[in-house]
């Protein structure tokens, strides 16, 4: 049952206050139009939805404000912290039902699985609420543009959770480059350890009773209807076709990041993915997707040349650099990416940690640059969170945006989930040429067809292996429409 919530309703209250020769006059920093300016010393009222994992970890980065409503389709994995961290604010299991019952919310925070990142934000952004959203930002390519949109419409402060980020790391590499350190960059190489979560499954036979305490009907949410298993909630959603992205969705807007930002990037002219078996329902065990970029416009002491960025996980690893000693490790244990210069080699750790020229010998004389990127105070703590509180205290009008906000981390997550058509269309066995303004491939034609396993089973019958592969074949071009833009299921808003 929701507890009555008896705070003041403060979007909607407006504070008078004397100033010198003038009145000051306070309004919430959502009004439309941006006339007011929310003082740092006035706290936002944020809402939670997905509060049960990494959510509880971001509302603890953010409990300088007020944390007023609690929203999760599973009430018992939300009571391990966030319902007992936040006793008094109120809970509920229906995002929409949020929205519309209480309206003292000026932001909110979201953290579900991937499939329902796009949704509440839209509603949330509609109503003029500031938005955090944990990585991927979305699940498909136009789910993210049209966030990016919505928040430039509505003039609200917005944030990805790649909380790298807003570490020092990615603004050394930036700065590193920019001033021609390793001169014209032409190939980066990343990967990741992940996933290290289950993957390169069919979906389960088996069908279980629904724990009382989880709405899975309200789990599924958009994405088409299946019966319950434990196997898909929680956590392990990631390696689900229909709910996750895979190691690339997860891993890849924080170990691609600096290679975006660093290199101006926007939206690739080609991908192509190959992997481990790879079914209808859950992304493979390992993969790799080669993106190319075509080359943007030359800063004053770099040029910025046609570049190839290849992908790896699930133990794949790119060539190690020459310049790398015998034992000595590439990146960190999560992954890493290399950036390949005409001067020099850049490697650094995921998140953009412990950024070092190769050979690492070279630091020992490195002067580093001028410092030209805002620094982001406590960074590798509460920093990334806070700086969009600040941001949603500020007008828009002069708003120094969090670093992570939506026109940046939207063209960012539409290459990451871009990596997954790739390799969801590999059985066509080419380099899929995009055309990112219009989000369509442009060598996919209706005779095209896809031939993916939908089964594969596997058994020793008198000392001899027994193979049992099936298959499914779909339309290549509604295929790739379908995981470009979802259809939503019956009785959710469509995006």
């Amino acid at each position: 049952m929701k507890r009555e919530h008896k705070a003041i309703n403060r979007r909607h209250f407006i504070g008078t206050a004397s100033a010198a020769f003038a009145g000051l006059t306070v309004l919430p920093s959502q009004v439309i139009g941006g006339l007011g300016h929310r003082a740092p010393s006035d706290k936002l009222n944020i809402a939670g939805i997905g509060v049960g994992g990494m959510g509880y970890r971001n509302l603890k980065n953010m409990e300088s404000e007020n944390i007023v409503a609690l929203c999760d389709v599973d009430w018992k994995y939300a009571n391990r912290n966030s319902f007992r961290e936040w006793p008094t604010a109120n809970r509920y299991k229906d995002f929409r039902v949020m929205f519309d019952q209480q309206k003292d919310i000026d932001a909110v925070m979201i953290a579900t699985p991937d499939h329902t990142h796009a949704l509440p934000a839209l509603m949330a952004m509609r109503q003029g609420l500031h938005v955090y959203v944990q990585k991927p930002m979305t699940h498909s390519v136009y789910e993210s543009r049209i966030l990016t949109e919505t928040a430039r419409k509505y003039n609200v402060a917005t944030q990805m959770g790649n909380q790298g980020n807003s570490n020092e790391g990615i603004r050394q590499i930036c700065e590193w480059i920019w001033v021609g350190k390793i001169g014209d960059i032409t190939k980066v190489d990343a990967w990741t350890n992940r996933p290290i979560w289950p993957q390169g499954l069919e979906r389960p036979q088996k069908e279980m009773r629904t724990p009382k305490t989880l709405d899975w009907d309200l789990f599924l949410g958009p994405a088409a209807y299946r019966p319950y298993n434990e196997i898909y909630t929680p956590w392990n959603w990631r390696g689900w076709w229909d709910f996750g992205t895979g190691a690339l969705g997860d891993m890849a807007c924080h170990i691609l990041d600096p290679v975006f930002k660093a290199l101006k990037l926007q939206y690739p002219s080609s991908v192509q993915g190959s992997s481990t078996p790879v079914n209808t329902e859950s992304a493979p065990n390992a993969e790799m997707v080669i993106y190319e970029f075509p080359a943007r416009d030359n800063l004053p002491k770099v040029a910025m040349p046609p570049v190839k960025v290849t992908w790896y996980d699930g133990g794949l690893m790119p060539p190690r650099p020459d310049e790398l000693l015998e034992g000595q490790a590439m990146g960190n244990e999560s992954g890493g990416c290399i950036f390949y210069g005409t001067k020099g080699k850049i490697m650094c750790g995921a998140s953009s940690a412990n950024p070092t020229l190769l050979p690492t010998s070279d630091m020992a004389h490195f002067e580093a640059p001028e410092k030209i990127i805002h620094r982001i105070p406590n960074a590798t703590t509460n920093g990334h969170e806070q700086d969009w509180i600040r941001a949603c205290k500020e007008t828009p009008q002069n708003r120094v945006e969090a670093s992570s906000y939506f026109e940046y981390s939207g063209p960012l997550n539409e290459m990451v989930v871009m990596g997954v058509l790739a390799v969801r269309l590999q059985s066509l066995q080419r380099k899929l040429l995009w055309d990112g303004a219009n989000m369509r491939f442009t060598n996919i034609n209706s005779q095209d067809q896809l031939r993916i396993l939908a089964s594969d089973e596997f058994e020793v019958v008198n000392g001899d292996p027994r193979f049992n592969k099936k298959y499914v074949t779909l339309s290549a071009q509604q295929a790739a429409q379908e995981w470009i833009r979802h259809n939503y299921r019956q009785g959710w808003e469509q995006i």
